[in-house]
């Protein structure tokens, strides 16, 4: 087969409090974050930018200065390396901060594969995560002359490995001797504006599909569940409901909870700071009887061989270059957004990685 090289991309983050203001004018000059045209885009990200970058560095302080991100993408990108084989090389790109797609890119030039295969590390697709990562990517490609067979792995929210790697960590958690319906799981996934969701974007409705997946192999009888929306910013309207309205509910009602993080496979600001200190201190102010919080993915095995198996598959494929910018899943897979219908094409490049 050759060499290939297998790219996970993820958000990135700062990696010191100098680093901070410039990641977050990365993130909000991205078209996927702030449709306007550009030069009023650069002008807003520039102002949000230096707004919230007071209050990010005091987030970051509490993780001691920067993100935890990269190193724990560089662990999975380690762990995935060992289970491929030589002829495999994992690379990093992050979206918004170092090493970005041009630095990947040159890596991978150097490495001269004789094809590519995306690795996401969003599970579930969105146009401001997946579809961003990917169109940023192909920039830099075709500005660097990367011109290699690519696939993407675009989306894998009820791949049976990713389920199983989460049934195993939230069984943990789970009380069997409590009385019926005491103890409430919260599926927390990063929110979006519902604009976004209305243009098409499948995000939500995968996320969904994550959950009912998870509770169905879970198959815990009276378990009472469900998916809720965190860290919403901006005056605009978001997807709901929110964490924090679930967190204040259960409190009322004197119920424990098991807040699983559905949409993140790694630990970093979203979970570390938001829900294990500040909606762990929401929940404490609320009178919930006892908030726990299950971990993220991580290195864990079949997550790993979930991602190794997606690799090799796509790897395998019959694909062409470039990897198309809107890299929605298969319908032929039959578990993503069938309300996308025929509106977007699916390139034959293109490849979904719902398989275990």
């Amino acid at each position: 087969m050759g060499k290939c090289a297998v790219v996970l991309m993820n958000l990135g983050g700062p990696d010191k409090q100098e680093s901070v203001q410039p990641f977050l004018f990365n993130l909000f000059n991205d078209p996927a974050i702030i449709s306007v045209p550009r030069p009023l885009r650069w002008f807003l990200a520039q102002v949000i930018s230096r707004k919230r970058a007071p209050v990010a560095r005091l987030i970051y302080e509490k993780l001691g200065g920067g993100s935890p991100l990269l190193q724990e993408t560089e662990a999975q990108a380690q762990s995935l390396g060992r289970s491929l084989g030589a002829d495999y090389r994992v690379f990093l790109s992050m979206r918004y901060w170092h090493p970005r797609s041009h630095e990947a890119v040159k890596a991978v030039l150097s490495y001269d594969p004789e094809r590519i295969v995306l690795v996401p590390l969003y599970p579930q697709y969105s146009t401001t995560t997946t579809g961003s990562s990917v169109g940023d990517w192909n920039k830099a490609a075709a500005e660097l002359g990367l011109q290699k067979p690519t696939a993407v792995v675009g989306c894998y929210a009820t791949n049976p490995l990713f389920i199983s790697a989460h049934v195993k960590l939230i069984k943990r958690f789970l009380e069997p001797s409590k009385p019926k319906r005491s103890q409430k799981v919260l599926f927390s996934a990063h929110g979006l504006p519902e604009k976004i969701i209305a243009k098409g974007d499948p995000y939500q409705s995968q996320v969904e599909r994550t959950a009912k997946a998870i509770v169905q192999e879970l198959a815990c009888p009276y378990l009472e569940w469900e998916v809720c929306y965190q860290s919403r910013v901006g005056p605009l309207r978001w997807i709901g409901p929110s964490t924090e309205e679930l967190i204040t509910e259960a409190g009322a009602l004197g119920k424990s909870l098991v807040v699983v993080p559905i949409a993140f496979v790694s630990e970093h600001s979203e979970t570390l700071v938001e829900l294990d200190i500040e909606y762990a201190d929401l929940a404490r102010r609320a009178g919930v009887h006892s908030y726990q919080r299950v971990p993220t993915l991580g290195i864990s095995d079949d997550f790993m061989l979930a991602l190794g198996n997606m690799a090799k598959s796509a790897s395998c494929d019959s694909y062409e270059h470039p990897v198309q910018e809107a890299s929605w899943c298969p319908p032929q897979l039959q578990l993503c957004c069938k309300s996308l219908g025929g509106k977007h094409g699916v390139h034959p490049t293109v490849w979904s990685g719902n398989k275990p």
